[in-house]
């Protein structure tokens, strides 16, 4: 892995900040990343005034002190980690800077801190369904309580609703750092989930099959429980078998496995992306 992956926070500046960092660094140690961290202000919450000269005053002392929060946080997380970061920080229409910004930055990982039951609401309006149709990439969901860890032993599963599953390439470059064997969990139609594990002769993959209904999700959310898993991906990709079928990273499925699984998350990129 020569390539410098490009890996950018887009962050509101809260408190779940420090550990959304710690997780990302983590992502960036071992797939040879390199972090950004973007900030949007929106331009309604700093301007109050009608006067075009104290709104011009608003702004440009707002941004001078949000620049120096977000130097001040860059300094010290780039000491206590011993990794370089960048940021850059804007005030304006949230959804314009961010599309314009992965527009023109083209970064390979996108990371947001998830909050339980406020799915739509991480950084304001509608974020994640937003990135997920400008952003064919990975994105990688911090969980605020759960901190991915490199020091620790890598426990990876995979979360898929498609019969065909592939191991992506991404899934392989992380697997080196796990000495643990894949979990993968497959949602299927009408499964036979009368033998629900099954464990190949190699043993480098075990597989859960669970039935598609109301409650898959949540009887993941005990597997994944009882086989530690520390990092979860969750295939984006379109049922092969089934094309009216909704994927598992629609909003409404997303809203679902956020409340539900208390681990970090990658919603894979789409299956014509390559990293």
């Amino acid at each position: 892995m020569s390539k410098k992956y490009k890996i950018v926070v887009f962050s509101d500046l809260k408190k779940s900040l420090g550990n959304t960092l710690k997780s990302t660094v983590s992502l960036a140690k071992m797939l040879n990343g390199e972090i950004a961290i973007f900030h949007v202000k929106k331009a309604t919450e700093v301007v109050t005034e009608d006067s075009h000269l104290s709104a011009i005053r608003s702004l440009n002392s707002e941004y001078i002190d949000m620049d120096n929060d977000i130097n001040s946080i860059v300094t010290t997380y780039s000491k206590d980690f011993g990794v370089p970061l960048t940021y850059s920080c804007t005030i304006g229409n949230l959804k314009n800077e961010i599309a314009n910004y992965i527009e023109k930055e083209k970064p390979d990982f996108i990371v947001l801190g998830k909050r339980k039951s406020k799915i739509f609401n991480i950084l304001g309006d509608n974020l994640i369904p937003f990135v997920l149709k400008k952003h064919n990439g990975p994105i990688f969901l911090s969980d605020e309580n759960q901190v991915l860890n490199i020091d620790k032993n890598l426990s990876l599963g995979v979360l898929s609703d498609d019969e065909e599953t592939s191991i992506a390439t991404l899934t392989e470059n992380l697997l080196l750092h796990s000495q643990k064997p894949l979990k993968s969990f497959r949602v299927l139609k009408n499964a036979d989930t009368s033998d629900k594990t099954q464990v190949p002769n190699d043993k480098k993959e075990i597989e859960f099959v669970f039935d598609s209904n109301d409650n898959s999700i949540k009887n993941i959310s005990n597997y994944v429980a009882i086989n530690n898993i520390n990092l979860l991906c969750i295939n984006r990709s379109q049922n092969k078998k089934d094309k009216n079928k909704k994927s598992l990273s629609m909003p409404t499925n997303i809203n679902d496995i956020i409340n539900n699984l208390n681990v970090p998350l990658i919603l894979m990129g789409q299956s014509n992306y390559t990293l």
